[in-house]
């Protein structure tokens, strides 16, 4: 056999593999994929043996039954949206990116096997999981949204799939990697490319409990001789994800740690619930210190539930009152959107809220939202972000396309990066009238009809999504280019908009 042919066989393998591995994990047998893709059973086994020649139409199928994309048969995926059109009906809340990604994390502490319900199968945690899996831990999805996790004794860094590490924000793995080994390497933190990224929360508060990080051009050194607890760690800057690397390093140092000023938003306090699960004593969930009682061994097995993402009942809120259409979001964690509400209720919006109830967690207070169509007028103040309680730092994009229509003129001030407001201007294109002031503050003078355009999506999530939602209000035909930013944190965003009414076809290069 030439080279070339021997070179072919190989790749087919390497799809077959990742094909079986993909319907393994949807829990789909051979012959239910035959029967999607209107074949035999033993046509699916030999493309998953690397023996079958496939067609690029039949890679396009498969990508789409297994929810993933096997091959790059293209550069995008793209979304081409009629606007203008009344969603209807109701819509259910799903569980949140960052509760996800941050347990996942998190169930490093256990030795034992972790079991977590309610983790999105969306692209961001698909990163996760094969950065972990390329350490060594066992990582597999049963029951559509449910995750079992069982960590090795010791994990492979030396195999650490730098390629993925690169992608997502790497950094937030240190706090679970320190109780595997006390030297080891880690390359710099991707993600939204909304600014500089700073890692100082979390290298600060590592420090209290013993560990060096070394900064190097394209990596980070870490590495310590003893772990040890803190009297106090006051974090640098009341970071999510600073706090969250801080409980894990200390859920694992025995003695007790004290972490000051810690944002009580919804991902630090998922952190909190699932390591309570694990036995570890916290102190103080839902404020701003946090007093962790740590343990050096943690060797069971549990079962916990992820939280509702206050970002996405956010993101149908803002898509309901862009279209001005009546919608009901159900399952909202009240706690994590009151004052939006409050801002929006301000702005002339119609709200009805439900009696709360418990999400399955037994923590997370839930209401049902149902938003009417209203005429709105710009706040007398500005708009801006704060660490929880105040308005969340991913929520304050979903009132850009709300100022859009309200009558008069919004201040939006995102202090927090110094790069995501310049994305805010992408609107003009649909014929909004959004004035950059400066980095990090836009001028958006409202009541303008917006109309259809075609626009490339930004590599940010969430700048991605309202113009999205902004094209679901625009009159006319709208084309969303490349649209994996949003593919990180939404799972089958078009299919659950076009069930309330939205007209969105996904469009994939063959």
């Amino acid at each position: 056999m030439s080279k070339i042919s021997n070179e072919i066989k190989n790749e087919q393998e390497k799809i077959g593999f990742f094909i079986k591995k993909l319907r393994e994990e949807q829990n789909i047998t051979q012959g239910e994929l035959a029967k999607h893709l209107k074949t035999t059973q033993s046509v699916v086994a030999r493309i998953e043996s690397g023996r079958q020649n496939i067609t690029v139409e039949q890679l396009a199928k498969i990508s789409h039954i297994l929810k993933r994309q096997v091959v790059s048969i293209a550069e995008t995926i793209d979304f081409k949206i009629e606007g203008g059109r009344k969603l209807s009906g109701e819509i259910e809340t799903n569980t949140s990116k960052n509760g996800a990604i941050n347990m996942m994390v998190a169930a490093l502490v256990n030795k034992g096997k972790t079991i977590i319900h309610g983790i999105p199968q969306i692209e961001e945690v698909y990163r996760y999981k094969e950065l972990l899996e390329s350490l060594g831990v066992k990582i597999r999805f049963f029951d559509k949204d449910s995750i079992e996790i069982i960590p090795p004794k010791k994990l492979a860094f030396s195999k650490m799939n730098k390629v993925v590490a690169e992608k997502i924000r790497s950094f937030t793995f240190v706090g679970a990697f320190i109780h595997y080994g006390n030297k080891f390497s880690l390359p710099h933190s991707g993600g939204c490319k909304m600014g500089e990224r700073t890692v100082a929360s979390h290298k600060y508060a590592l420090e209290y409990l013993g560990v060096d990080i070394q900064t190097k051009s394209n990596r980070y050194d870490i590495s310590y001789k003893k772990l040890h607890p803190a009297k106090t760690i006051p974090l640098y800057e009341s970071s999510d994800t600073g706090a969250i690397t801080a409980l894990i390093a200390a859920a694992c140092i025995k003695g007790k740690t004290v972490i000051k000023f810690a944002p009580p938003n919804y991902q630090v306090q998922d952190v909190c619930f699932l390591l309570e699960k694990m036995g570890i004593k916290i102190e103080g969930i839902g404020t701003t210190t946090l007093t962790v009682h740590g343990v050096e061994n943690v060797n069971k097995d549990i079962e916990h539930y992820n939280s509702e993402d206050p970002i996405e009942s956010m993101f149908f809120i803002s898509a309901a009152i862009v279209t001005k259409s009546k919608l009901e979001i159900k399952r909202c964690p009240i706690d994590f959107i009151e004052l939006e509400l409050e801002k929006l209720k301000r702005m002339g919006q119609k709200l009805s809220i439900s009696k709360e109830y418990l999400s399955k967690n037994n923590k997370t207070r839930l209401v049902d939202i149902v938003v009417s169509p209203s005429k709105l007028t710009a706040p007398y103040d500005k708009i801006h972000t704060q660490p929880f309680p105040g308005i969340n730092n991913d929520n304050l994009p979903f009132f850009v396309p709300i100022a859009c229509l309200a009558e008069g003129q919004t201040l939006i001030h995102d202090w927090t990066w110094e790069n995501r407001a310049i994305y805010f201007t992408e609107l003009n294109r649909l014929g909004a009238d959004i004035k950059l002031l400066d980095p990090h503050r836009v001028l958006i003078n409202g009541g303008r009809k917006l109309r259809g355009a075609q626009i490339v999506s930004p590599p940010a999530l969430r700048p991605t999504a309202i113009i999205l939602i902004a094209m679901l209000g625009a009159e006319g035909t709208s084309m969303l280019r490349n649209v994996y930013s949003i593919k990180r944190g939404y799972a089958d965003i078009a299919e659950r908009l076009n069930k309330i009414g939205a007209n969105i076809k996904v469009i994939e290069g063959v």
